[in-house]
């Protein structure tokens, strides 16, 4: 069974830069595609960023294209999350996906 493990998140102002990080056990971590979803206050959970198990191919919401990158090391069963340019939307609980699995979470503030 795989494990995920967030870190990384924190509180930012706005326009500052986070990195998330997503650290997995289990050997077979490459062959799956890893997500990051985020879930704000009174809010439904939403998809923010996807990576395929080879690191190809990336898809991202709208609101977060050209300002957050997901990437992966295999070598370290990590997927990252860069986010650059927040804003006080961006406020969220921030999970990793892997199939049914989810990580604990990571709490992201940013202050206007």
């Amino acid at each position: 069974q795989v494990q995920l493990v967030e870190s990384g998140g924190g509180l930012v102002q706005a326009g500052g830069s986070l990195r998330l990080s997503c650290a997995a056990s289990g050997r077979t971590f490459s062959s799956y595609s890893v997500g990051w979803l985020r879930q704000a206050p009174g809010k439904e959970r939403e998809f923010v960023a996807s990576i395929t198990g080879s690191g190809g191919i990336s898809s991202y919401a709208d609101s977060v294209k050209g300002r957050f990158t997901i990437s992966r090391d295999n070598s370290k069963n990590t997927v990252y999350l860069q986010m650059h340019s927040l804003k006080p939307e961006d406020t969220a609980v921030y999970y990793c996906n892997l199939g049914q699995v989810w990580g604990q979470g990571t709490q992201v503030n940013v202050s206007s």
